[in-house]
């Protein structure tokens, strides 16, 4: 198989300052399975275990577990090719300032920086702060529009009630998130930013959303490019993530699917492999498949 890169995929955590994206990337860079780079405007509370070293468009420090924090000090774009360029990361999390407009953040990744893809847009809502100061500004209604997933943390601090007018508040600027309800950012790192795809696919169990699960499917037949598209478009609601090889009469793809948004990128693959997470998604499994059959060129 010739060596082929696929584009860096690049997460983005956006929400109001306090919210617990300090939080989330802590838990995130506890996951021992890659190595990240965090990119944020300043470098904040994660700990620090080595000298700065100061390049031109960012300021890039060594994190536990051969991680790097960078600090933004120039152009995104620019500082993007430098990350790739001097650390080689496997992953890169971009947190945005509380008042950053995540859809001008989303459109710069995907239309101006060729060797990334962007995997996930996360969004962190204060559960308390927001019922006890229930207007959403620009900056807040930009980031809920631009995310894939919406976690209400801290419903700890609220009743049940408050709970579900923050989830319908989140829902009147985002119907279509995935909405998940934490304490402290417990959300599992599979779900939020996707499976690690290297030379192959494999299935991880998710745990800690209570009704999140996955499945793996593989074929070894080739499948048609456009029954398989169609598919795409008429997997189930409860098919929040999908991600692997699929194997096409012209060449491999790897295939990354959340929220409703696909991409393909080439891809050299010996057969199709999937793996599906999603809120009670092996209930649907036996329908998903008979999609991926229907893709089948007999």
């Amino acid at each position: 198989m010739d060596a082929v890169k696929a584009r860096t995929p690049i997460g983005l955590i956006t929400g109001s300052l306090g919210s617990g994206k300090t939080t989330l990337l802590r838990k995130i860079l506890g996951q021992p399975d890659r190595r990240y780079a965090v990119l944020m405007n300043e470098f904040g509370e994660l700990p620090i275990d080595s000298e700065v070293i100061r390049g031109t468009n960012v300021e890039i420090a060594e994190l536990v577990g051969g991680c790097v924090c960078c600090s933004l000090t120039g152009e995104l774009e620019a500082a993007v090719e430098e990350i790739l360029d001097r650390v080689h990361p496997e992953y890169i999390l971009l947190e945005a300032t509380g008042i950053a407009e995540a859809d001008a953040l989303v459109l710069e990744v995907e239309e101006k920086i060729s060797r990334v893809r962007l995997d996930s847009v996360v969004c962190i809502v204060d559960t308390d702060t927001s019922i006890r100061f229930p207007s959403v500004g620009y900056a807040g209604r930009s980031q809920l529009r631009a995310a894939d997933i919406v976690l209400i943390n801290k419903i700890d601090l609220v009743t049940e009630a408050e709970i579900e007018k923050v989830v319908a508040q989140v829902r009147e600027f985002n119907p279509d998130a995935a909405v998940l309800k934490t304490v402290r950012c417990a959300a599992d790192v599979c779900v939020l930013f996707g499976l690690a795809v290297e030379n192959r696919v494999r299935e991880i169990p998710v745990h800690g959303e209570g009704t999140f699960g996955s499945f793996a499917h593989a074929a070894s037949t080739l499948f048609d490019e456009s029954r398989f598209r169609k598919a795409v478009s008429m997997f189930p609601p409860s098919v929040f993530r999908a991600k692997g090889f699929v194997r096409f009469h012209d060449g491999g793809r790897l295939f990354n699917y959340v929220a409703g948004r696909a991409e393909f990128e080439e891809f050299p693959a010996e057969r199709t492999e999937l793996v599906f997470i999603g809120p009670k998604v092996e209930g649907d499994r036996e329908a998903i498949e008979g999609l991926l059959r229907s893709c089948e060129v007999r």
